[in-house]
């Protein structure tokens, strides 16, 4: 067995040198908290039975080997078999079958940009009952479940999603709303994206600002440590990485212990314009059994909606909060499933503003 020590500052990053040097079937001795010239940081031992792995050469056969390779694996097979029942079942889609109302709906979803796997759905319920009311058909797909006191309750709820989508934002206006209606919650926000500065700093000058406590989560020492004082606060809110490569949500939250926190919520924050194959890459990259709601943002900036749809029909998360505007203040509501609605079919924002 070899045995190798990994430093760097953060969890992360340790961790994806032990992956690149010793290879996925790397066995984490240790993982802990050091100081090193003065400044926090990661340490993790692994170990690799015999000789690691030789990377192989990027030449032009290995790459395209690699691709086929992974072309073959069960998801993606699984994706082109759905794509072509979808094929084969649009044409049957014969839309004299349903009422001039129903049929006008169905329109308007498609152009909204919402998937014909949902569509195609919605038609077989309509069909299947002819009389059936367009808004019957559609409740069953989405449901909301406003992020407020006294709506969850677990203690921990950690905001997770691609680099860009809000989360940083999206955990500041929710504290500050809750700190406004409510002023005398105990609130903790702490940051788990420690190789990103700017939102570390933004995060840590609003808690200072709002008189909220602030934490750092490092390695999973720090999260430990957290979760034996967490008894002091009435809720915690941990803003999580974007997770780079081929990382995903269960690893990371098994490296850093999170798994193991019975009282934690993650919420996935999106925009609604991603495409969709980045919306199909979100659903596995980020499922868990702790992911428990969707956070949509940058509303104010969409031309199409139909990705909230989407997102809800294939994950089956409820949406929590929807967010608007440029400023972290009033520009993040609780979600309803009216508020949905009237946004998707009357593209009204949360705040009564018109999208054009």
């Amino acid at each position: 067995m070899r045995m190798k020590t990994f430093r760097a500052a953060t969890s992360t990053a340790a961790f994806a040198k032990v992956k690149s040097e010793l290879g996925d079937e790397a066995v984490i001795l240790s993982n802990k908290t050091v100081t090193e010239n003065g400044c926090k940081c990661c340490e993790i031992v692994a170990a690799v039975e015999g000789e690691p792995a030789r990377p192989r050469r990027n030449t032009r056969d290995g790459v395209m080997d690699a691709a086929l390779q992974d072309s073959v694996g069960w998801q993606r097979e699984w994706s082109q078999i759905k794509g072509q029942i979808m094929a084969l079942m649009k044409p049957q889609m014969d839309p004299s079958r349903l009422s001039p109302k129903q049929k006008i709906a169905l329109e308007y979803l498609e152009r909204e940009e919402v998937d014909e796997r949902v569509l195609t759905h919605i038609y077989c319920t309509l069909r299947e009952t002819p009389d059936c009311a367009v808004m019957t058909a559609l409740d069953p797909l989405l449901k909301a479940t406003p992020f407020k006191i006294g709506s969850w309750a677990n203690k921990f709820h950690a905001f997770a999603g691609p680099g860009g989508a809000g989360k940083t934002s999206s955990l500041i206006r929710l504290a500050l709303r809750i700190k406004k209606e409510r002023p005398r919650t105990r609130l903790c926000l702490a940051t788990a994206d420690g190789g990103r500065g700017k939102g570390r700093l933004v995060l840590k000058h609003y808690a200072e600002l709002s008189g909220l406590a602030f934490r750092e989560i490092i390695t999973r020492d720090d999260f430990a440590l957290l979760h034996q004082e967490s008894k002091q606060f009435d809720m915690v809110l941990i803003d999580l990485p974007g997770l780079s490569g081929a990382t995903n949500l269960e690893e990371w939250s098994c490296l850093y212990g999170l798994n193991e926190c019975r009282d934690l919520s993650v919420h996935l924050v999106l925009n609604p314009y991603y495409s969709r194959g980045q919306f199909e890459r979100f659903v596995d990259k980020y499922k868990s059994e702790q992911l428990a709601s969707v956070i949509w943002t940058k509303l104010d900036e969409a031309c199409t909606f139909g990705a909230i749809l989407n997102m809800a029909f294939a994950s089956g998360l409820p949406v929590s909060a929807l967010s608007y505007g440029p400023g972290l203040k009033n520009s993040i509501l609780p979600a309803s499933e009216e508020m949905v609605w009237r946004l998707l079919f009357m593209r009204t924002l949360p705040n009564g503003d018109i999208q054009p």
